[in-house]
């Protein structure tokens, strides 16, 4: 008898800790860390992108929270020897609203999350600017979340459906060359992998 109180008790504690990691008043915290590096050998060519950008949420209601990250990114394409085309730099301010749902109980939650990621920046050539950057998108991310213990969720998630607008114009010119991309990455041999903080 005494172990099955024991066993009991345990559940409950356990049940109860999952669900007090996505309960109203809580606070959850993340963010993310890249970097991207390439060559291409025949065209002479090397780039590299750098990304940094912390999140922070509040869960408004039970499995519903609200929040943003904000950040920086940078990205530099060059010219090896013998290339014929110059550097270009390109430097981001990078904002990501997003509302955030979970279901499920227990340590296991699927959830899904919209998020509106936005960017301004510059562009360059060596140190010669060449006009402003902006970066409009929506994302809609399905995952799930393992949480090991009260305070830490593992998660997985795909990019999902999303939808980009990126501009450019040109220093000392009215005209803007923008470019929209749309598409579903599902892609399960390529989730992203992540560690979320809740207190």
């Amino acid at each position: 008898m005494k172990k099955l109180f024991l066993t009991f008790s345990a559940a409950i504690v356990v049940a109860f800790a999952a669900q007090a990691q996505t309960e109203k008043g809580k606070v959850i915290l993340g963010g993310s860390v890249s970097y991207d590096y390439s060559k291409v050998k025949d065209a002479d060519t090397e780039s590299q992108a750098f990304g940094i950008q912390p999140t922070v949420g509040f869960f408004v209601s039970d499995n519903f929270a609200i929040g943003t990250g904000i950040g920086y990114g940078y990205e530099e394409n060059t010219a090896t020897a013998g290339a014929t085309f110059e550097a270009n730099k390109l430097s981001t301010f990078n904002v990501a609203p997003f509302a955030r749902l979970y279901k499920g109980d227990g340590d296991f939650k699927f959830f899904g999350q919209l998020s509106v990621p936005m960017a301004w920046g510059t562009a360059k050539s060596e140190d010669t600017d060449l006009g402003t950057t902006a970066r409009y998108g929506v994302e809609l991310a399905p995952g799930f979340a393992y949480f090991p213990t009260s305070k830490i969720g593992i998660e997985l998630s795909v990019r999902g459906l999303y939808y980009q607008n990126s501009s450019i114009k040109p220093e000392g010119s009215d005209d803007k060359v923008s470019s929209n991309s749309f598409g579903l990455n599902a892609n399960s041999l390529a989730p992203r992998l992540g560690v979320q903080f809740y207190f």
